[in-house]
């Protein structure tokens, strides 16, 4: 299996990256093809420009890390996120990538003349996986400020453009748990990869 992992965490003594590396050891024990978009390190350009508000029109990208991105994207299985969460939304790095590889006739089309109804391009992605860390508890998070990342991403994005299966790992209190817990995770997250199918 080919996955593609795009990452957004521009410290590399972070959680966000001991979850990638335990995701990517999961991965390489399961014998399957990495693929890692790192949004910091590609220095990625997350701002929609007038240019590319044009091309959303037209469904041509200009943004050659867009097309690099998307290509790297249509080949793939399973598509995987890694992002922390600050101030209850994803970095702007993330969003960026939202806005501009989530894009009408590269990732998705629509089926009606209204645009009201989308189908997934992307036909050989079989799933969608997020992990993300935040250090608000868990039930704080769905219950004051209404699950924000699952209404912007699971539901707002992939389940609008059509994507059946997605699932959301989600790490709360992220500072406030031991060293053991944290390993722990880590651990769980290393099986699970290895045996994604």
């Amino acid at each position: 299996m080919k996955v593609v992992i795009v990452f957004n965490h521009p410290y590399d003594g972070s959680f966000c990256n001991a979850i990638l590396q335990s995701v990517t050891n999961g991965l390489a024990k399961g014998y399957h093809q990495i693929d890692l978009i790192h949004l910091d390190k590609d220095k990625f350009n997350p701002v929609m420009t007038a240019g590319d508000l044009k091309g959303f029109r037209d469904k041509k990208p200009i943004d050659s890390k867009v097309i690099e991105y998307s290509d790297k994207i249509k080949n793939a299985d399973h598509l995987v996120f890694i992002f922390p969460i600050w101030w209850e939304l994803m970095p702007a790095l993330t969003k960026g990538f939202l806005d501009k590889v989530i894009f009408p006739g590269v990732a998705y089309d629509y089926t009606n003349a209204s645009n009201t109804r989308m189908k997934p391009l992307w036909d050989n992605l079989k799933g969608v996986t997020m992990i993300t860390t935040m250090n608000t508890p868990n039930w704080l998070y769905w219950l004051l400020f209404g699950n924000a990342i699952k209404k912007a991403m699971i539901m707002g994005t992939f389940w609008k453009i059509g994507f059946k299966n997605r699932k959301w790992i989600s790490y709360n209190q992220v500072k406030a748990v031991s060293v053991d817990k944290r390993g722990k995770w880590l651990s769980e997250l290393e099986t699970k990869f290895a045996e994604i199918k």
